[in-house]
């Protein structure tokens, strides 16, 4: 039984943070400490959880589609046209590959808890 939401984890964090890039920092490791306080399951069980969610996300990803975790966010795949480019070494124009980048667009909710 989840004691509190999902934002609650991600906002109050670990005994430990770091400073990133400006801010502060949770990783992996803290994220399952911090979700195995907020529930009832083990260690092993949170860590098997977390994987299976990132899991799932990767693959939905790929196979082009998208997940949406209503007043959380989605996850999607931008795609990015070939384009013309410059060697900054060189000055020699180069065509740059067509790519695909997972995005992730906050929901309402989520931004909310963020700015309150």
């Amino acid at each position: 039984m989840i004691k509190n939401s999902a934002f609650r984890i991600l906002q109050k964090g670990a005994d430990k943070q770091f400073r990133f890039g400006g801010g502060i920092s949770m990783n992996k490791a803290e994220l399952v400490e911090a979700m195995v306080k907020d529930t009832n399951l083990s260690k092993k069980d949170v860590e098997a959880v977390l994987k299976s969610f990132v899991e799932a996300v990767t693959n939905e990803l790929k196979d082009g589609g998208k997940v949406q975790l209503v007043g959380f966010g989605t996850f999607e795949v931008s795609e990015r046209a070939a384009r013309e480019g410059r060697n900054p070494q060189t000055g020699e124009t180069m065509t740059i590959e067509a790519s695909k980048s997972p995005k992730f667009k906050a929901g309402k909710a989520f931004k909310d808890a963020i700015n309150n």
